[in-house]
Parts: structure tokens; C-alpha cells; sequence
């Protein structure tokens, strides 16, 4: 039995929603409609996806895992028919995601020396993007820092870079050449994600804070409400007047990766992944504004 990708999507909106009207005007079908379409999918799959009674919709164990499949799966089909679309108008492009601080063009021009008829583009991401952006193919390849939610990607580690303390300009330490663990230990921590991934060892209270990405921790920091930790590299190209930037060697270093849909690999893809692992020293050397600026300039 082959899945339904119509009911997928149909499934995935009253998912969301927990509410199968809401859910059919989302979609712009009527609710008997959506509610047959429901019991189809439940068929096919010969498992309850929803429990419904006066209190209203829930996911059951199974709706719950579903959810968590089908993101991936829609997003890898769309990626489909965006790369089926490309190759349709004869296009040859490969467009390479980057987080801040992380140089692409050493792998770029290794690349370009092999495919001159392919176009590198590229496109900053934030931490949140890093995976539905390759996911739903508005990216071949990029360019990630960890974590990164690796369901339905391939990853691969390139290079380790130091991190560095990110303070209040009146902060007790920002006139330091460096600080350890110890001496931030206790401090409120802004951070964006799981606190599972924190990148010290020493206990930190939550600042209680939810940031989301880099611009919004500064200022959280700036106002004095916690320190954070940023990739040394990233800092040329974030800076606050109120915010300083401190080496912390003895801090868990941040983990640079190449990455790509696992639907998405192609020869074009395999001899960029090839350039990137090849280029790797000369990328995590190279993380300067200088240097960036003028590989840029060379790629566009």
C-alpha cells in the first residue's frame, strides 16, 4: 500500500490544529470531506490516528508518530518537484546554505574548477532553518552548525572551532583577555535550544529568556539578563555596543558539518561534499571578515 500523500497533508493540517473545522478551512475543503479523508488514511494504515469525544481532538501514539514522519516526507517531496522544476528549465545551480562565520567559498572554487557549468549560489541560514530549509530544498547542501535535527538529512562533521563567553560591556570579566567555566559558572544562560545542548559542563540557571538567533541574545545580554556562548568566528559579524566577546578555551567546542537531504543526493552534490571535506582546514583557518568579504565578492 502506497501512502496517500494528499491525506498526509490533510492529516498533518487537523494534526496541527487539533480541530477538524479549523483544519478544513485551512485546507478549503468541506469538514465531511476532510473527516472521510481521515478514516481513508486510518484504513490504509490500519491504525486510530485521533481520538475524538466531547473534550475535543487528540493525536493518539500513532497520530503522534505519524506527525513526526510525515514533516520530512512532505518536505523531501516538495524538494522533489523544486529540483525536478530546475532541471526542467535547464538550469545548473547548486545553492549552499552557510551559517555565519563559515566561509564556503575554498570549497566553492575547488567545486567550480570541476563543474564550470554549475552556478554557486549561496544563502545565509539561521539555527532554526538549518534543517527545513534542506528539507523542503530551498538548499542543496549547507554549510550547519550543531545540533541540528538530523531526521531525514546526512551530516557530516568537518572541523571544531573555539567558542568564545558573550558578556554585558559592564559585565565583572569583560575586561578579561579570557575566561574558564569556573569563573561564569552560576551565571544565567541565554540559549536557543534544548538545554541538553548547552556547551558547558558547569551548572548555569536558565535566564529564562526564549531567544531566537543571534540578534535577540545580544540584546537579552546587553540588558544584563545572562551571558551566552557564541562560535568564535561567528563574532565578525554580530557585534553590539553593549556586548563584549571573551575566548573561553576551556569550553566544549562548537562542531562545524556539511549537510544534505537524504533524498537529495546527486554527483553534483557528492563532488561538493568531496570540495567541502577537502577545504576543511582552509575554511576553519579563514573565518575573518576580510577573507569573507573577498569571497563573496568572487562569487557573485
Amino acid at each position: 500500500m502506497d501512502l496517500d500523500l494528499r491525506k498526509l497533508r490533510y492529516f498533518v493540517a487537523v494534526a496541527e490544529q487539533l480541530h477538524f473545522g479549523r483544519a478544513a478551512d485551512e485546507l478549503h475543503i468541506a469538514q465531511p470531506v476532510l473527516s472521510r479523508q481521515i478514516r481513508a488514511l486510518e484504513q490504509d494504515l490500519g491504525a486510530s490516528l485521533f481520538t475524538r469525544d466531547r473534550h475535543g481532538v487528540e493525536l493518539t501514539d500513532a497520530g503522534r508518530q505519524l506527525l513526526a514522519d510525515a514533516g520530512p516526507l512532505l518536505a523531501s517531496t516538495h524538494a522533489v518537484r523544486r529540483r525536478v522544476s530546475v532541471a526542467a528549465r535547464g538550469s545548473r545551480r547548486l545553492m549552499v546554505g552557510f551559517r555565519a562565520g563559515i566561509p564556503v567559498i575554498p570549497a566553492a572554487r575547488a567545486f567550480e574548477a570541476r563543474h564550470p557549468d554549475v552556478v554557486v549560489d549561496v544563502q545565509r541560514i539561521e539555527g532554526d532553518d538549518q534543517a527545513a530549509m534542506l528539507l523542503d530544498g530551498r538548499i542543496d547542501v549547507a554549510y550547519v552548525r550543531l545540533p541540528i535535527d538530523e531526521t531525514g538529512l546526512r551530516v557530516t562533521p568537518l572541523y571544531t572551532e573555539p567558542r568564545v563567553a558573550v558578556l554585558p560591556a559592564g559585565h565583572r570579566l569583560a575586561g578579561k583577555e579570557e575566561v574558564t567555566e569556573a569563573d561564569l559558572a552560576g551565571e544565567p544562560l541565554l540559549w536557543h535550544a534544548d538545554p541538553g545542548t548547552q556547551p558547558t559542563r558547569r551548572p548555569h540557571p536558565n535566564a529564562g529568556y526564549l531567544v531566537r538567533g543571534v540578534d535577540e541574545t545580544l540584546e537579552h545580554v546587553a540588558a544584563g539578563r545572562g551571558i551566552s556562548f557564541l562560535a568564535r568566528s561567528a563574532t565578525v559579524f554580530y557585534s553590539h555596543p553593549d556586548v563584549v566577546y571573551v575566548p573561553i578555551p576551556d569550553l566544549v567546542p562548537e562542531q562545524v558539518c556539511l549537510a544534505v537531504a537524504a533524498s537529495g543526493t546527486s554527483p553534483v552534490i557528492a563532488d561538493f561534499f568531496s570540495a567541502a571535506q577537502a577545504t576543511a582546514e582552509i575554511t576553519a583557518e579563514c573565518g575573518n571578515y576580510e577573507m569573507w568579504q573577498l569571497g563573496s565578492d568572487a562569487i557573485s
